[in-house]
């Protein structure tokens, strides 16, 4: 190739280069407009929401919304803003993805090499429980609450996100534990070791990737629940999502949208930083089972 071409196609990779980065921009401006809008807006006075654009800058970093959202906004009755219910929300998410990942990791360790008679029955039934929309089950769970006493508590709320989720935790475990070898578990019971003693000295040191897919998946599901919060959940237990929907539909007096954005922001802080944070071993995670061998 001439010196004459080799220019040529480096200034076409270059000028494709450009354009490809220029679209991403826009795409992702496009994007995180919303959010840039709700920053802003919290970041405003009323009178400056009232007088400027929706992009238009602060005249000042004025944090009071984010304190008023956060300590004293009024969400219904109570004028103590979002921090107890983001606190609630923790007391329901930590134990919630913790009883599901590990209940997971066990269904789908039994499910594949510990197989029993009609195991891919039972298999099925659990993905079963991976379609049936959240509208199917409130009554029978409420009844269900009602009966082990745990009807609007924390607890109760606990349990609610266990039963559902352990269907697609269970369904993350078996797929990732298909790609282990047979042989090595078939290996380990010849010499001696126990159902528990393989799942924990073989099995969970290399389940590193699917564990972070697993929690990821379940701690934004549960985060962000609004359904299951507000059907089940007493006055003082309610989660953050619960309270952010009566806050912004609470108003004396004006509508103060600068409170409303900050508590919206200040609830999806947590699932924002863990896709931040571990949003690649997300992605690693969901491809390490993926091929066997």
């Amino acid at each position: 190739m001439s010196n004459v071409a080799k220019r040529q196609t480096s200034t076409l990779d270059k000028v494709l280069r450009v354009a490809l980065y220029a679209t991403l921009l826009s795409v992702a401006f496009i994007y995180l407009a919303p959010f840039l809008v709700m920053l802003l807006t919290s970041l405003k006075d009323v009178e400056e929401i009232r007088t400027g654009t929706l992009l238009s800058l602060p005249g000042s970093l004025n944090l009071d919304a984010w304190s008023k959202a956060w300590s004293s906004a009024c969400t219904g009755g109570q004028c103590e803003g979002i921090g107890p219910y983001f606190m609630n929300s923790f007391q329901i998410v930590l134990p919630a993805v913790a009883i599901s990942t590990l209940l997971g990791a066990l269904n789908g360790y039994v499910i594949s090499h510990w197989k029993f008679k009609g195991s891919d029955l039972f298999f099925a039934a659990l993905l079963v429980g991976c379609f049936i929309p959240f509208q199917v089950i409130l009554l029978p769970m409420a009844r269900t609450l009602g009966w082990l006493g745990i009807a609007n508590t924390t607890t109760g709320l606990v349990f609610v996100h266990v039963v559902y989720g352990v269907a697609f935790t269970t369904l993350f475990f078996r797929n990732f534990y298909q790609s282990i070898p047979g042989e090595l578990v078939k290996a380990a019971r010849l010499d001696g070791a126990g159902f528990f003693t393989i799942f924990w000295r073989i099995i969970l040191p290399v389940s590193t990737p699917i564990i972070v897919v697993t929690v990821i998946w379940q701690f934004t599901q549960i985060w962000n629940d609004f359904l299951f919060g507000v059907a089940f959940s007493g006055f003082d237990t309610q989660p953050v999502t619960v309270a952010l929907n009566n806050l912004v539909n609470t108003s004396f007096g004006g509508k103060q949208y600068n409170v409303d954005m900050a508590a919206a922001i200040i609830a999806a802080l947590p699932t924002l930083v863990v896709y931040v944070l571990a949003g690649k071993y997300f992605v690693r995670g969901l491809t390490a089972g993926s091929v066997k061998g």
